[in-house]
C-alpha cells in the first residue's frame, strides 16, 4: 500500500474516524483505525461496536491495501505534520505502517486488517429517508438535551424518531423524566406505513458533528431487522445500534392546555436565567419565574431570581407580554438554560398551568419545537 494525501485531509478524516473508536475495550483493534487504500481515495474506518464511522479523502493511491494502525497514536503524529503532502506506505508482509512527511517519519506498528470486524449492514431490504440538511445541527441539539445520561433505562438515552409519511414529518422526541423535548422535520421520502425506531442520543450528536458543511440531503436507512441504521452523508457513512425498548408517550406528557402565556426575548430571559443560575448553585440550583401580566399602566414582566441563604440572591426584570393570571414557578437553572440555548427564535413562548404543573417552551416562530420542563418545589 502507498497513498499520498494532503495533511490537512487526513488530519480532519482521522479527528472524524476517531469519534468512534473504542477507549476501553478488551479487543485492542478497536483501539485501531482501518486504513483502506482503493482507487482514488483512502478510506477510514473506526467502530467501538455500537456506533460505526467510515470517512474518506481524495488521495493518489500508487499502491492499494489496508492495515489497521493504533488510532491516538496515528493522530498525534499527523497533527503535529506541517502541512503539505503526507505519504502512507506499507511494504512487504509486516503490518507496519510508514508515515512521512518533510523531514518527519515514523514507523508504526499495526494489526491485519482482515481481523478488523466488519460492521457495516446490508441496507438492501432497509427502510430508507431522508433528512434535510438546513438546520439539522439545530434539531438535533433541541431533542439531544432532554435525553438521560443515567444508563439504568437505556430507552430513555435514546431519540425516539417516529416516520410519519402521512402527516409528511419525522418527529423526534427524548425525555429523561423532568424535561421532554419534541421536534419534528419534514419528510420528503415516502414510506409504507408509519415506523417508529429509538436512536442513540449519541448517534444524533455524532450526526449533528459530522454534517455542519453538508449541503445534500442526508441519508437514513434502517435495516431489515430494525437493529441498525446508517445515515449516509457526502464524505462519511455513521452506523449505529438502535435501542430497543417502548419510549413513553410523549404526546401524554405535554400539557395541552395553559392558565398563563408569557412572550418574551429569547436572549433577554437567557441573560436573567444565566445570572440568576450563579446564586443557584448555592440553594439547590433553582431558578424562580414570577410572572406578572401588568396593567395598562405598565407592562406585563417576568422577574427571574434566585436566593442562596450562604452567598445572597439576585433578580432580574424581562418585559414580556402576558396573558392570563399572576403566576410563579421555580425550575432547574440548567434545564432553563439548556431549553433557552437551543432556540434560534428571536421570542420564546411560555405557556403555564399551575405552580406544580409543567411548564412548556416554544420558540414564537413557524419552528415545531416543544419543550416540556417538570417545575421544581419552591419552599414558602
Amino acid at each position: 500500500m502507498r497513498v499520498t494525501c494532503r495533511q490537512e485531509d487526513l488530519s480532519r478524516s482521522l479527528s472524524t474516524g476517531n469519534r468512534a473508536v473504542a477507549t476501553r475495550s478488551p479487543l485492542p483493534i478497536l483501539s485501531n483505525i482501518l486504513l483502506r487504500a482503493a482507487g482514488d481515495r483512502l478510506e477510514l474506518s473506526a467502530t467501538n461496536l455500537e456506533i460505526g464511522i467510515a470517512c474518506w479523502l481524495a488521495a493518489d493511491v500508487s499502491g492499494e491495501g489496508a492495515v489497521t494502525v493504533p488510532a491516538r497514536l496515528l493522530s498525534d503524529f499527523v497533527n503535529s505534520l506541517p502541512p503539505g503532502e503526507v505519504v502512507l506506505e506499507m511494504t512487504g508482509k509486516g503490518q507496519t505502517l510508514d508515515v512521512s512527511s518533510d523531514r518527519f517519519r515514523a514507523d508504526i506498528r499495526g494489526i491485519d486488517a482482515a481481523d478488523f470486524p466488519a460492521f457495516m449492514p446490508d441496507t438492501d431490504q432497509a427502510t430508507s429517508f431522508t433528512l434535510p440538511p438546513e438546520n439539522l445541527r439545530e434539531i438535533i441539539s433541541q431533542v439531544t438535551i432532554a435525553a438521560a445520561t443515567d444508563e439504568s433505562r437505556p430507552v430513555l438515552t435514546g431519540v425516539l424518531t417516529v416516520l410519519d409519511p402521512d402527516a409528511g414529518h419525522v418527529t423526534m422526541a427524548a425525555a429523561d423524566g423532568f424535561r421532554l423535548s419534541v421536534r419534528e422535520a419534514p419528510l420528503e421520502t415516502p414510506l409504507d406505513g408509519r415506523l417508529s425506531v429509538g436512536i442513540p442520543a449519541r448517534t444524533r450528536l455524532e450526526l449533528a458533528r459530522v454534517c455542519g458543511d453538508e449541503t445534500q440531503p442526508v441519508q437514513a436507512a434502517i435495516t431489515a431487522g430494525r437493529n441498525q441504521i446508517v445515515f449516509r452523508l457526502s464524505h462519511l457513512d455513521l452506523v449505529s445500534l438502535l435501542i430497543d425498548g417502548n419510549f413513553p408517550d410523549y404526546e401524554r406528557i405535554v400539557p395541552q392546555t395553559h392558565t398563563t402565556r408569557a412572550v418574551i426575548n429569547t436572549r433577554a430571559l437567557f441573560q436573567a436565567a444565566r445570572v440568576a443560575s450563579f446564586f443557584a448553585r448555592d440553594a439547590a440550583n433553582v431558578v424562580r419565574l414570577s410572572l406578572d401580566p401588568g396593567d395598562e399602566m405598565r407592562p406585563g414582566t417576568v422577574t427571574v431570581s434566585a436566593q442562596a441563604a450562604e452567598v445572597g440572591g439576585n433578580e432580574t426584570e424581562v418585559e414580556a407580554a402576558i396573558d392570563g393570571d399572576v403566576m410563579e414557578i421555580a425550575f432547574n437553572a440548567k434545564y432553563l438554560l439548556d431549553v433557552l440555548g437551543v432556540i434560534s427564535a428571536d421570542q420564546v413562548a411560555l405557556e403555564l398551568s399551575t405552580p406544580s404543573s409543567p411548564g412548556v417552551f416554544k420558540p414564537v416562530a413557524e419552528t415545531p419545537f416543544t419543550h416540556v420542563i417538570m417545575p421544581m418545589h419552591i419552599a414558602r
